[in-house]
């Protein structure tokens, strides 16, 4: 949160999910890659049921989290059956590559998603990044989201759900399929390396 945003965007985080039943939550204060080997940070993502990655800036969010104490205790939360979800830059960070936009360069993401690339807000701004996104990272596959949209998937190597008002669009070599709610999408990423 290089913005000093944290706060108020963590507020609205902990106010949406308890207005969804949700008793027991709580915003980290990860905000830099200090914090993120802070030991009360990483116990608290280590023993999360859900951990939530809030948007905002993926350049930075990808290299604050990539390689700490506090991404390994995410990992071992989702190995112990966690549920992991993040809405745009949070979401992007999951994937292998990360287009940053505010340096209009692709940088190395967390490689949970291994040859993808996330495109948030697909409907609105997110599609323009397709076609320079298809000249350089011609091996992965590319995944717009629109806005109020989202997709959910039990387990590696499962089917996709996807949910919301917009659809979800995948740029593959096989051309453009486009997926709206109710629809199930086959994504089978290969763990990047670095994970």
């Amino acid at each position: 949160a290089p913005d000093g945003n944290h706060a108020r965007a963590g507020a609205n985080g902990v106010r949406w999910f308890r207005s969804l039943g949700a008793a027991d939550v709580e915003s980290v204060a990860l905000l830099d890659r200090d914090s993120a080997s802070l030991p009360d940070i990483c116990a608290a993502l280590r023993a999360a049921r859900l951990v939530y990655l809030l948007g905002g800036f993926p350049g930075y969010l990808a290299q604050t989290l990539r390689e700490t104490p506090a991404w390994q205790a995410v990992l071992e939360a989702l190995h112990n059956g966690a549920v992991l979800g993040g809405s745009s830059a949070g979401a992007m960070v999951l994937c292998e590559h990360v287009f940053d936009p505010y340096n209009g360069a692709v940088v190395p993401g967390l490689g949970l998603l291994g040859e993808m690339c996330l495109l948030p807000h697909h409907n609105t701004f997110g599609k323009s990044w397709a076609p320079r996104l298809k000249q350089s990272l011609p091996g992965a596959t590319l995944v717009g989201i629109d806005e109020q949209t989202g997709m959910l998937a039990d387990a590696p190597g499962e089917a996709w759900q996807v949910y919301g008002t917009g659809c979800i669009t995948i740029y593959a070599a096989s051309g453009i399929h486009s997926y709206c709610s109710g629809d199930q999408v086959m994504l089978n990423p290969r763990p990047a390396e670095s994970s």
